[in-house]
Order: C-alpha cells, then structure tokens, then sequence
C-alpha cells in the first residue's frame, strides 16, 4: 500500500493553485484543503458582520463562532461558510484585497493554523497556500512553490472572474494582483514565503497539463524513495 503524504502547494494569488491542488486531490484520491478559501471565508463572515479588517480581537472571536467547510460537488470543490455556498462570494476583487488585511491578525492565523493541521495531521492531503510548507507544515513529504509573473496571473484571473459574469477591467485585475503580491510578503505574520526545500514551478507559459504532469512525477518519485527508505 502507497503511504499517504501531506503535499504541501504555496505561492502567490493567481498561481495555479488551487486548480492543480484539486486536480491532484482527485488524481491520487487525497483530501484537499484549501486554506486560501479558509482565509477568504473569515474576511467575508467580517465583512458581513462590519467588524473591520483590523480589529484582531474581534476576529478572533469571529473565528471561534463561524464554521468552515470544504464539499465536493459534481467534481468541484465547494467551500460553505456557516451552512451556506460561499465559493463565489469569496472570490470577488474586493474580497481578495480584503483576505490579505484580515489574514495578518496573528490570532485570525492561529486559529486557521490549528484547524488546517487537524485537518491534514493524519496525511493522504494537499494543501494550498502562502506559508503551507513553511508554517503550517514544515514537515510534509512534498513542497511546490508555483509562480507565474503577475501580468500570466492577472490575466487568468480576469478570465475566471468574466466566466462567472462579473464585468471586471483586465489592467485593474492585474494591478490588483501585484497589490496582493506586496500586501503577502510584507505583512508581519507569516509573510509569502518560499520554503528553501520546495520544488518550484515557474508557470508563466505552462498549461495546467504541463505543470500537472510535472508535479505528479515529483510526487511518485517521493513516495518511491519513502517505500525504499
């Protein structure tokens, strides 16, 4: 029997992320956790409930008392925030913009942090992030870093957000990306980091085929070293 690893996935907003995390989910029949999503549920249970993105106290609190789920539906992976479909709530500009002010509150990480390692404690999971590798797992098997420049992620992201319907300016969607970039690495706690023992993927002219293909070898070869270990 194949050991089940913790597959650790960080990078920057845009990367690709979140749809390879799934995509191996499914290929090697893990849990996927996306602690992104996670993050993006806090800022909008805030949001909602007019507590500012700055008022640490209180969104620890809110932490507390909000609850947080991952469901696969028909194949795709949907994140419910207190009984109710969130996935595209929590994907608009603004609460991008607003998920990186809500997630430097170090208690809003600690309590996240806490929930992801109950989460993956046991292995046989992929998760995805800024500092996976680096904070919540330092010890998985299996570390990617993926990037792309901020014009290829910019782009991608505009072209999710107008499949969804939404009217968005694709200059304005790019700068919006390299504000998340800045607002991520210079925060205080638990900035975006590459962990020095990551595999890193540069994107940028890379199909999500591609970078697949490339991850799962990277993953089997893991899982064969441990079996002859």
């Amino acid at each position: 029997m194949k050991r089940k690893l913790i597959i650790a996935i960080d990078g920057p907003s845009g990367a690709g992320k979140s749809t390879l995390s799934q995509l191996l989910a499914r290929r090697l029949d893990y849990i996927n956790i996306n602690t992104g999503a996670m993050y993006r549920a806090v800022a909008l249970a805030a949001s909602r409930a007019g507590i500012a993105s700055d008022d640490c106290q209180a969104l620890e609190a809110l932490c507390r008392c909000i609850r947080i789920e991952f469901h696969r539906d028909n194949g795709v992976e949907r994140v419910w925030l207190d009984g109710e479909d969130v996935s595209e709530a929590i994907r608009t500009p603004q609460m991008s913009l607003l998920t990186s002010a809500v997630a430097a509150c170090a208690e809003v990480r600690q309590a996240m942090v806490g929930l992801q390692r109950q989460m993956g404690a046991q292995g046989g999971v992929v998760l995805e992030g800024r500092d996976i590798g680096s904070v919540v797992f330092p010890q998985a098997e299996v570390k990617f870093y993926l990037e792309a420049s901020a014009e290829a992620r910019g782009k991608r992201r505009y072209d999710e957000l107008t499949a969804n319907g939404l009217e968005v300016d694709l200059q304005q969607t790019i700068d919006e990306v390299k504000a998340r970039d800045s607002a991520d690495s210079a925060r205080e706690h638990a900035p975006l980091l590459r962990p020095e023992d990551a595999v890193g993927i540069d994107s940028t002219t890379m199909s999500i085929e591609e970078v697949l293909t490339q991850m799962l070898a990277v993953i089997e070869q893991r899982i064969n070293d441990g079996q002859e270990a």
